[in-house]
């Protein structure tokens, strides 16, 4: 019997800096957030979540951080000249910019942004 994929989690190290993040990308985040615990709804009924790493370590005591690349999230952007507006007002909001806006090979515009926590997030729309 196949599952319905609802939701994915991310581990942040600083929960008020990842919630203006994303925030600032349109996401509907909560005024009012649990802190170490939040749940933002997307509007075709997936959900993010963001745990704090002291909420991880309620559940698993010995957890630790490990960087890494493998995972990353996409948003779609209205337009190309959105993915650069976009981009350049996360820049401008302080945020780490890891590729500037280019034509992808494959027929879209695209950016890539890391969130507070280093997590990858790409900016694209077809061009």
């Amino acid at each position: 019997m196949a599952k319905l994929l609802n939701g994915v989690g991310l581990v942040v190290s600083d929960m008020a800096r990842s919630l203006d993040f994303y925030r600032r990308l349109g996401l509907n985040v909560p005024e009012t957030p649990h802190e170490g615990h939040v749940d933002i709804a997307l509007p075709n009924g997936f959900r993010l979540m963001l745990d704090s790493q002291d909420e991880m370590r309620k559940f698993i005591p010995d957890w630790v951080n490990q960087p890494g690349n493998q995972f990353s999230l996409a948003f779609q952007c209205e337009s190309p000249a959105d993915v650069d507006t976009v981009y350049s007002e996360m820049i401008g909001a302080g945020y780490h910019g890891d590729k500037e806006p280019w034509d992808a090979f494959w027929g879209q515009r695209y950016a890539k942004l890391l969130d507070p926590n280093g997590i990858p997030v790409d900016l694209y729309a077809t061009l």
